[in-house]
């Protein structure tokens, strides 16, 4: 067992680095989409799905 920890090791810590990357991406992914849905109802622009909770039925 001795002679693939070495690949075991860096194999779990690639993954490690994988899954910590991708969760970083996504979260700020998640900021920039929040900041440009801010920067547009400061605009003046409006989401649809905010025009249904108000009560305006289809």
């Amino acid at each position: 067992m001795m002679s693939h920890a070495a690949y075991v090791f860096a194999s779990y810590a690639v993954a490690a680095v994988t899954v910590a990357g991708l969760v970083f991406w996504v979260i700020g992914d998640g900021r920039a989409r929040q900041r440009e849905l801010k920067e547009l109802e400061e605009a003046g622009i409006r989401r649809r799905s905010a025009e249904a909770s108000g009560g305006a039925g289809r």
